[in-house]
């Protein structure tokens, strides 16, 4: 059975549905490759498919510890590269809202970089991710 089914809508959109869920995401062509930018761009949702994969593994790790990082919040920036185009470089910024003790902070800094889109990602792409504690 297929993850998502993807329609192309016209005007450089798509919808992709969750095939197990039934929800669905918008995709836009960003402004600076033809699009409007009124949804996600496929480049986006790799940015946010990263943030979002890193902050899921904490999470695990986190209840393993008994630890709680609800509120925890992450800035996701991509940058983009030409010839070819594609993702150069995505940042993530991730802000805990407690100062966890040095043995946690590894644990979760651990469960980050164990995420399988951040394996997955081109050698090239380069992932930058700083931890910020007790913001």
């Amino acid at each position: 059975m297929a993850t998502v089914e993807t329609v192309y809508l016209g005007g450089l959109r798509t919808e992709a549905t969750h095939v197990q869920s039934g929800r669905k995401i918008l995709t836009d062509a960003p402004v600076d490759n033809h699009g409007k930018g009124e949804a996600f761009s496929p480049t986006d949702l790799v940015a946010a498919a990263l943030g979002s994969c890193m902050m899921t593994l904490m999470g695990i790790a986190a209840q393993t510890q008994g630890v709680d990082i609800d509120g925890t919040r992450l800035s996701i920036t991509k940058i983009m590269c030409a010839d070819p185009r594609r993702i150069g470089e995505i940042v993530v910024e991730i802000r805990f809202p407690s100062d966890y003790a040095p043995k946690i902070r590894t644990v979760l800094e651990r469960a980050a970089a164990t995420c399988p889109v951040a394996k997955t990602l081109h050698p090239d792409c380069i992932q930058t991710v700083r931890f910020h504690y007790g913001e």
